[in-house]
């Protein structure tokens, strides 16, 4: 039994010698195919990175060909990276051309000029009437540098409002773009000057760089973005603006556009339809009711009606037949007279009873065009003579009744002009734009109250109701001359204003600016903004809605 284990031991220990004399004899041939699959591979792989390389920059992956072949591929690659990225950032540089003519705002973009260098001029044309996109039209763009002129016409956009121009400058220097604009039913030019062409790459991506808007503070909003919404930009106005005075004013009609009829004789008030009600619109000579008082014992109209029909009737025939009698020398010239005498006395009391009353009473009429404003009696109701019946109203002109504080009576005479809010606060009117007067200033306070009554005259337009109550801000003159923008431009925040300012019309930049006075269409800028900077003036709720976090990509929203 000792001598089988003995036997297996042996076996083992001479097994494992054998291994281990394997494993000693073949350890230079391993390491040595390993490291050349390693290199096998590394140098597929760079195979691979160069082709890679090649396909998206010909003239870099020349250079790392030639350094391959010298034994310097690593150095080649790097060096192709650090062209690739750079090309890639010039790519970005882009000059900004903004100009307006008469007619059209131009906002364009293009990389810098280089003289024989073909160029795109992606163009943006917007009216400046209203602030929307040329949809259609032909266009030519004229670049002229030391008088050699490079051109091309577009009868098209390419998108609406949006031109694409390529062209290639013939020589370095500063110049123009003229663009010329032809609809169906306008011609217009634009003119953007101070555009300078450069002889080498370097010198206009340098001055691209130096050029780039700043940013701070700043949102994008592009131009197809503003040309969805109601939009606009301005310049500031320095203009004179006086003291503003703030004050309510209520609407009443004017003394001669409001009529009120009464009853000429006693009776009973007959409706003759049922839309004789206030509001009710009517026209000159039409009946409204009629006073009846043919019921009545004493005093009746009807009665007295046909009394003067009668009498006239009378007289008319007896004056007649005298008339006839007389020219036959029958009855004297005297008996004539008094004939004649007493029909026309006959005649004027009938027709001045038939001009108002009819056999059934008195026909009340409307003496103008408007509306009935009141209404004061009923059917069936019993009037005295004289007493009111209804009041119409033209409502053509309106009398605007407000009062000042007594300590501005100084300033009342300097009154020029004034701005009313509509009663819904959503519109307001300057008083030229409504045919508008001042009428009047007290000369003295109401001892009730202690305030000093102003009188203003405007046309109604329809936007205005007598009885009602509006905002007016009345402007003294004054020749100081200030800076002023539209109230619509402002913002609020905080018990703060702020502007949008435009840095390009696609880049606007958030200001805080500090006011003044407000006649209620414009504010008084006292600082923050100069007179050459654009305004938002329409639409700055909308940009403040787009900002973002604070990332800026002047191109965000922009599919070219």
């Amino acid at each position: 039994m000792k001598k089988k284990i003995f036997v297996i031991i042996l076996g083992v220990l001479f097994l494992a010698g054998c291994n281990n004399q394997q494993s000693h004899s073949t350890p230079t041939e391993a390491p040595h195919t390993h490291e050349e699959e390693e290199e096998h591979n590394h140098v597929q792989k760079n195979e691979e990175e160069h082709i890679h390389v090649g396909e998206d920059h010909d003239q870099e992956v020349t250079e790392g060909h030639v350094h391959d072949q010298e034994g310097e591929h690593s150095h080649a690659e790097e060096e192709a990276g650090e062209s690739a990225h750079s090309h890639d950032e010039a790519e970005e540089l882009k000059i900004y051309v903004t100009a307006y003519g008469n007619d059209f705002e131009v906002f364009a973009e293009a990389d810098p000029l280089v003289a024989g260098e073909r160029v795109n001029f992606l163009s943006h044309f917007t009216h400046l009437s209203d602030f929307s996109a040329l949809e259609a039209g032909k266009v030519k763009l004229r670049l002229i540098v030391n008088g050699k002129e490079t051109s091309q016409t577009l009868s098209h956009p390419l998108r609406k409002g949006i031109y694409s121009f390529d062209i290639e400058p013939e020589t370095a220097g500063n110049g123009e773009i003229i663009f010329e604009i032809e609809t169906a039913s306008e011609t217009s030019q634009v003119i953007a000057s101070d555009i300078t062409v450069y002889a080498h790459e370097e010198d206009a991506h340098a001055a691209a760089e130096a050029d780039i808007p700043e940013t701070t503070n700043a949102t994008v909003f592009t131009k197809e973005q503003s040309w969805k919404i109601d939009f606009a930009t301005e310049l500031p106005v320095r203009e004179p603006f006086g003291e503003v005075i703030k004050t309510t004013a209520q609407v009443q009609p004017a003394q001669t556009d409001e009529m009120v009829l009464t009853s000429k004789t006693s009776g009973i008030v007959l409706l003759g339809s049922n839309t004789v009600l206030p509001g009710k619109e009517i026209s000159s000579g039409q009946t409204l009711f009629t006073i009846s008082g043919s019921s009545f014992a004493d005093n009746n109209s009807t009665v007295r009606f046909l009394e003067a029909q009668s009498n006239f009737e009378k007289a008319r025939l007896d004056y007649e037949r005298i008339k006839e009698l007389a020219n036959e020398k029958i009855v004297s010239q005297k008996e004539l007279l008094e004939a004649k005498n007493t029909f026309e006395n006959a005649e004027a009391v009938f027709t001045n009873l038939n001009k108002n009353f009819s056999v059934s009473g008195q026909n009340v009429k409307s003496p103008v065009n408007g509306f009935i404003k009141q209404l004061y009696v009923q059917n069936g109701e019993y009037v005295e003579a004289g007493q009111p019946v209804a009041v119409v109203s033209q409502n053509t002109n309106l009398l605007l009744y407000a009062e000042v504080q007594s300590k501005y009576a100084a300033n009342l005479s300097h009154l020029e002009t004034a701005h009313i809010s509509t009663a819904n606060n959503k519109k307001m009117y300057s008083l030229e734009e409504l045919n508008g007067k001042i009428i009047s200033w007290g000369k003295s306070a109401n001892p009730d109250n202690y305030l000093i009554p102003v009188h203003l005259q405007i046309e109604n337009n329809g936007d205005f109701f007598p009885g009602s109550f509006v905002k007016t801000y009345l402007k003294t003159v004054s020749g100081q001359q200030v800076l002023t923008l539209p109230v619509s431009a402002l913002l609020e925040e905080q018990g703060l204003y702020y502007v949008y300012v435009q840095v390009t019309p696609e880049i606007f930049e958030k200001r805080e600016i500090q006011t003044g006075t407000s006649d209620g269409i414009k504010t008084e800028v006292t600082a923050g903004l100069n007179a050459n900077e654009r305004v938002v003036t329409k639409g700055a709720v909308f940009i403040k809605l787009s900002q973002t976090t604070g990332a800026l990509d002047p191109h965000a929203g922009h599919v070219h």
